[in-house]
């Protein structure tokens, strides 16, 4: 059996100041082994790797962005960050591909060792710029919620500023999917963000049951970033504008 999953489920974004504001929409992610994605490939007529199809999974969206191996990267980052990548399997939950597109404002890695215990998160997060940062974090934990944070060190919202922290608190993706972020400026809340999700298995069937449900998904998601951020900008929120430029930065957190 394919140890790959799609998990259907919502995410919200809550901002607390300078003003509230509020919004929530429905979703599929793809947790998708690398070591299965010729595999998937084969299996299923319209899911594609790195080509065109109603879905499709491009290495070159995630890690180096240049195409190269997904699997090289990620071990070239751990070895770097010191952390062993003998017998490793690479999960990567992220948005799909649909008719060729698609945007992922965080992506994220799960490393596991060959007794399956989770060694290694990255968080993969984009702005609409087309830039990106990956945190890596060690995991010495075998709970399965696991709780990092740090400071932020990328700008992604253009109405908050660069100094805050994150706080991110996830479970260990199984039959249920949790992902929180709470982002604070001197010990007060800024945003809670979230993606919630049931599991089931990455299959025809099941894949294009979920393409049905959201079958225009990730226009939907680039489209809603822009209307929330003009609601925003009607409440009168001021514009923070970035003050360097990047294109694909990594940080080691622990």
């Amino acid at each position: 059996m394919i140890d790959s999953y799609i998990y259907n489920g919502t995410v919200i974004h809550k901002r607390f100041k300078p003003k509230e504001h509020f919004f929530k929409y429905k979703v599929f992610s793809l947790l998708i082994n690398l070591s299965e994605l010729d595999e998937i490939n084969k299996r299923i007529s319209f899911f594609s790797l790195n080509k065109f199809n109603l879905i499709s999974f491009y290495e070159k969206d995630h890690g180096g962005r240049d195409g190269t191996s997904l699997v090289d990267w990620v071990k070239i980052n751990l070895k770097n960050s010191k952390i062993k990548t003998d017998n490793i399997k690479i999960k990567l939950l992220c948005y799909p591909r649909i008719l060729g597109y698609v945007f992922n404002p965080l992506s994220i890695f799960f490393i596991y060792d060959k007794n399956e215990n989770l060694i290694s998160i990255l968080y993969e997060v984009k702005n609409t710029f087309g830039e990106q940062h990956t945190y890596i974090f060690r995991i010495e934990s075998d709970n399965k919620l696991i709780q990092n944070n740090c400071s932020k060190k990328f700008h992604v919202s253009p109405f908050i500023e660069m100094d805050c922290n994150y706080f991110f608190k996830i479970l260990n993706p199984e039959e249920k999917l949790s992902v929180v972020i709470d982002q604070y400026d001197n010990k007060e809340k800024i945003l809670f963000a979230s993606q919630e999700g049931t599991r089931s298995n990455l299959n025809s069937k099941n894949l294009m049951n979920s393409y049905l449900k959201h079958p225009l998904m990730t226009f939907k998601i680039i489209s809603a970033i822009h209307f929330e951020a003009f609601k925003l900008w009607i409440k009168g929120i001021k514009l923070i504008r970035r003050k360097f430029k990047i294109k694909n930065n990594i940080t080691v957190e622990n």
